[in-house]
């Protein structure tokens, strides 16, 4: 199936967490985030496409297998269900205030060998968690991702997505997301094997890539600096005439992940989102507004008024660009 591109969000909490993912694996976490995301704006679902919310507050997913797939020459459906009955089998640990539980990343999937569709289930708090930018953020162009054949390029490119800045991450902290602790001991193995290889896949597709240097304590290199650099001739364009059509349209309103974020985690009813309206329209197209309402989150806690300190805080930075408010 041919992939329409276009760019999805993906909670900081995924982009960091601590995983080993097959290639296939991935790609059937990019659709579970894209479709996700596309049921929340209430956008139209493609044929074969459903999310549907159980009784028990579980969602009932349904995608084409074609959707797994890398283009219409890849026939391989095999992978796709050792990649689902792997993800069956693997989990990410839950923990709020009052429990801590390891939970399945999708439960019950079944392969319709004559329709070729494929259901599962998500429980509440993995779907909540696709959702949960408290922590921030990366957003990528869904098409680029899907295309990768390493699932060490993909990882990189999540991690380095929107990055204008260098990043250092320790070796083990490296080996320890990506779940490789124990392997490739030589760094020279490392290095070939795991960076070496996103580098040159990014450098071929992705609209940004890396140059990386060495940092070491005393003669031993314990840590590695990645510098990102845009790659133009990469870019989509028209995802880039999209985002300044989305800037200057007067028909423009809240995107809706918007509106659930200040719904969920901030506790705002549609009256007071109304009453806001001018404000928050206006910062949606002159700041990241998504961005800062993740980032406010730990600042609004335990203040007596935290939606007006919210407020408060995105007329701030709206007065950075601007002196309309």
């Amino acid at each position: 199936m041919k992939t329409i591109n276009k760019e999805i969000i993906q909670s900081y909490i995924m982009t960091t967490a601590k995983y080993d993912f097959s290639v296939y694996e991935k790609r059937i976490l990019y659709r579970i985030i894209e479709l996700t995301q596309k049921h929340l704006k209430g956008q139209k679902l493609n044929k074969g496409y459903n999310i549907e919310k159980t009784l028990f507050d579980d969602r009932l997913v349904s995608v084409p297998v074609s959707a797994f797939l890398n283009g219409e020459e890849d026939k391989n459906h095999y992978q796709v269900k050792k990649a689902l009955k792997s993800l069956r089998n693997k989990t990410f640990e839950y923990e709020d205030d009052k429990v801590w539980k390891p939970i399945g990343i999708i439960e019950k999937p079944i392969l319709d060998k004559y329709d070729t569709v494929a259901t599962f289930e998500l429980q509440p708090e993995v779907y909540n968690a696709i959702l949960n930018f408290s922590k921030g953020f990366r957003k990528y162009e869904l098409k680029t991702a899907m295309e990768f054949e390493s699932t060490y390029s993909m990882r990189f490119y999540e991690l380095f997505s929107g990055q204008k800045r260098p990043i250092t991450y320790t070796i083990e902290t490296l080996k320890e997301m990506f779940q490789i602790t124990g392997k490739y001991k030589k760094l020279n193995d490392f290095v070939k094997r795991v960076i070496d290889v996103a580098k040159k896949e990014l450098d071929k597709k992705a609209p940004y890539s890396f140059e990386y240097r060495y940092d070491k304590t005393g003669r031993k290199v314990t840590a590695i600096t990645f510098l990102p650099y845009d790659i133009p001739s990469n870019k989509d364009e028209r995802l880039e005439e999209e985002k300044l059509e989305k800037q200057v349209s007067p028909a423009w309103t809240l995107d809706k992940t918007v509106l659930y974020y200040l719904k969920e985690h901030y506790c705002f009813n549609i009256k007071e989102i109304q009453t806001h309206k001018k404000l928050l329209l206006y910062a949606s197209e002159k700041i990241d507004l998504l961005e800062t309402l993740a980032n406010s989150r730990r600042l609004v806690e335990g203040k007596k008024n935290p939606k007006g300190y919210l407020i408060g805080i995105i007329k701030k930075k709206v007065n950075e660009v601007s002196k309309l408010f």
